[in-house]
Order: C-alpha cells, then structure tokens, then sequence
C-alpha cells in the first residue's frame, strides 16, 4: 500500500498522501494523468538540476540559456515553470507567467502546474524531514482534460485570475465559507480542484481552516499552537515564503 507509514504518523497525513496520489491518476482541468505525473516527476529532477543551480546565483534569472537535467517529456515551457517553481520561485515575475502564455502555457493550465508542483514538493518535503524514501509516483489514468475554469475568476490580486473572496458559491462554493478567505487560499482557485487538493494535504499536515481558530491545543497534535507557529514561521522564511 502506498504511503505505509507503519504507525509513525497519524493516519489521516497517509489518507491525505494517498488520496492525492489517487487525484494524479486521473486528468486535471488542463493537463492529462501522464502529463500531471510527468509535472510530478519534473519537480523531484527539478532540485538536483544544474541548469537551475547556475541559474539561481545568476543576477538575474532571465539572462541565462540553458537546458533543465531531465528525463520527462514535458515541453520546455512546462519544463522551465516547473523548474522555476521548486527552485526559484521568488524571482517568477509578472512579466515571466504573461510570456508562458505567449509560448503556449495558459494562465489556467499554469495555475494546474503550480497546485501539482506544491502538492508534491509538500509531500516529498515530508519524506525527506521523516528520513524516508520518496514514494514511487503512480501509473497514469486514461481521461482527457475538460478545460473547465470558474466563470467567477477575474484578474487583480495576483498574475492570474483568481475567485473573490465573494465568489466561492455555484460548483465552487465548497472552496472557502462566505467573505472567509484569503489570497494564499484564493491563488489557486482559477483551477478549484487544486485548491481542494492544496487544502487537503494542509489540513493534514498543517491545519485546517477549523483548527485555525484553535489558539491552544489542536485535537490529535501532539504540539501545540504556538509551537505549530514557529515551525510553519522557520520553515516558510527558510522557504522564502511571501507570507
């Protein structure tokens, strides 16, 4: 069985891991089940790439020509996104996700990208602090993408367009509870089941949207609030988190 923790962690972390694993299986709204496994795999690759270390210590990120170490097949401009995501994501520019859909990648298909690489950074990331190997990425499903986006997602916060905090309502109404939400959790609503996904794993790993009025004692965690706090502090000014 995939994610067989053996009782080193609590249960609903491996339903989550695996319940995420189950969603590459099938498509997405932009990308097919090879393609999002192939954006999976891209970024574990993505941390030992050469390309992406040189490119990282370059003055800027734009200046530099190159290829990614790979073994995928994705197209470059997919490639790069991927790489750019797990390795240098602080320097992604507006200008940088406005010139991916020039070259082919849409601001919906980009938004899909994202979810997968952060679902898979955060649970490879966990593996890697638990001192386990990574686990084995699933066989692809069959299925097309339906190319669905909500009607709802308008531009202004960010570089895509994203639901307002107002707009979680229809076949997105389960995203967040009415005027209760934020740009973090907003970010990826141009693709909703991402951020059904991305909220999943931080329910599991983090805290859910319940637990975050609970300033003491979280049920089930062996930690506390404030200590909860300072590890997510440490680990997203590690991470160069904008939050």
């Amino acid at each position: 069985m995939a994610f067989d923790y053996e009782n080193s962690v609590r249960d609903d972390i491996g339903d989550a891991h695996r319940t995420y694993w189950q969603a590459l299986t099938k498509p997405g709204n932009w990308f097919t089940s090879a393609q999002r496994v192939a954006i999976a795999a891209a970024s574990r690759e993505a941390t030992d790439c050469q390309f992406c270390a040189d490119r990282k210590t370059a003055l800027s990120p734009y200046t530099m020509k190159g290829e990614h170490d790979s073994s995928v097949e994705l197209s470059p401009v997919v490639l790069d996104a991927v790489h750019r995501i797990i390795t240098d994501q602080t320097r992604i520019t507006k200008q940088f996700v406005d010139g991916n859909v020039q070259n082919g990648l849409s601001k919906p298909a980009y938004v899909e990208l994202v979810g997968v690489v952060v679902a898979m950074f955060s649970i490879d990331e966990f593996h890697r602090g638990m001192g386990l190997p990574l686990e084995e990425l699933p066989e692809p499903g069959d299925g097309e993408p339906d190319n669905y986006q909500p009607k709802q997602a308008v531009i202004g916060t960010g570089f895509v367009p994203m639901i307002s905090p107002q707009g979680a309502t229809g076949r997105e109404a389960d995203l967040w509870s009415p005027d209760r939400t934020a740009n973090v959790v907003r970010a990826l609503s141009l693709v909703p089941n991402a951020v059904r996904d991305w909220v999943a794993l931080g329910s599991a790993q983090y805290l859910s949207f319940e637990g975050m009025s609970n300033f003491t004692q979280p049920e089930g965690r062996s930690i506390n609030r404030m200590q909860i706090e300072l590890v997510a502090g440490r680990v997203s000014a590690i991470n160069e988190c904008f939050y």
